[in-house]
């Protein structure tokens, strides 16, 4: 017994040890972000860190690639997933990048990918009909098999996520008047479309956007948001049965043709979420970018000081009930006080943004641009 409380009272410390560090390393990290002059940190023209910014970049070697999915598995390990059918993958913190490409793929357009760690990942091809499609590897991107190809023209994917290393959903746009929900409980080894009786309706001109790979979200084990946008307005759908039925609630943030709307979603438990959006078109204003929920979406609240333009990807900071970021093709942007008020820290273009326990925080974008939080 007493060797059994000793091994139990060492794991535990151990546990509260690593827990410490990463609130440590969130809390140094935070203090880089909000010592920041208002004014936007700059990017060299090779988008480094020129005035003691807030994202370090990581060479990635592929300047023609707009990597618009991204899963942060720790700070060593990452995947990207973009176009021309590309997925790369670091396990040293961004120094070197392996291209893991599945073969074959290089028409495709990857708009979200999903990691469990450095070996195991499923990644989603956005586009009508056949070219929605989802892959997995379990060998770190050597070989990769299609569990997915959409045979319906009338669909196409946009963004999936997973509860467990098990269970998980992809959306595509609406079929037959409602967003079509695609069912895996392996893995994404295998999927199946689920009934539709609890979607409600879709809107006229309603769709998601496959801009970050978050315009589906998870938390806990049954939760999911769905965002959405082209419509005269912009709605969240909740789901608390892993999208067996749903229910709808506007969101503050102006939605219509072609694309406005909400963006991506970011929930830090199943009640508190964050929603950025806006307008993509880079000519147009975005002038309520961001909205807050407290009660899992249904109802939300525009932030008092938003974005000052289109945002497409969000993550809350780990280890923090106030703080996270946005990013967009314009900047980043900090919120300390869970999402009212954001303010911009740096101005170099990215799409997605994605964190881990352990503060391994990444985004990702434009010209083949990674980047990591650093101190």
């Amino acid at each position: 017994m007493g060797n059994t409380r000793r091994t139990v009272r060492t794991a535990r410390a151990r546990r509260a040890g690593r827990t410490a560090a990463a609130t440590a390393a969130c809390a140094a990290a935070l203090a880089v972000l909000t010592a920041a002059p208002a004014q936007a940190q700059a990017h060299g023209p090779e988008g480094t860190r020129t005035h003691g910014g807030t994202w370090a970049s990581k060479d990635t070697g592929t300047p023609s690639v707009r990597f618009r999915g991204l899963a942060a598995v720790d700070r060593d390990t990452a995947w990207v997933a973009g176009s021309q059918g590309t997925v790369l993958r670091t396990t040293d913190g961004g120094t070197t990048w392996r291209n893991v490409s599945p073969p074959g793929a290089t028409e495709l357009q990857f708009r979200d990918i999903e990691a469990f760690d450095a070996r195991r990942a499923v990644v989603l091809a956005i586009g009508e009909g056949e070219a929605s499609r989802v892959y997995r590897t379990d060998d770190g991107g050597a070989t990769w098999t299609e569990s997915f190809r959409n045979t319906d023209a009338r669909a196409f994917y946009d963004c999936l996520t997973f509860f467990d290393r098990r269970h998980g959903l992809a959306m595509s746009d609406p079929v037959d008047g409602k967003f079509r929900i695609l069912s895996t409980s392996d893995g994404g080894r295998s999927w199946k479309v689920l009934p539709n009786e609890g979607m409600p309706p879709a809107l006229e001109g309603e769709a998601g956007f496959a801009a970050s790979g978050q315009c589906l979200v998870s938390a806990g084990s049954r939760d999911v948001w769905l965002a959405t946008g082209g419509a005269a307005r912009a709605r969240v759908l909740h789901s608390a049965d892993r999208g067996l039925t749903w229910t709808a609630t506007d969101a503050p943030i102006p939605a219509g043709d072609p694309a406005r709307g909400v963006f991506a979603l970011a929930f830090r438990d199943r009640a508190h979420g964050l929603a950025v959006g806006g307008d993509y078109r880079p000519d147009q204003p975005s002038s309520q970018a961001a909205a807050t929920t407290g009660d899992a979406g249904r109802s939300w609240r525009p932030s008092a000081t938003p974005p000052p333009g289109y945002r497409s990807g969000v993550a809350w900071l780990p280890h923090s009930r106030t703080a996270a970021l946005a990013v967009g093709p314009t900047g980043t942007d900090l919120t300390t006080d869970a999402g009212r008020t954001w303010r911009t820290v740096d101005t170099g273009s990215y799409d997605t943004v994605d964190c881990t326990p352990d503060l391994g925080c990444w985004a990702a974008g434009e010209q083949g641009r990674v980047a990591r939080l650093e101190r």
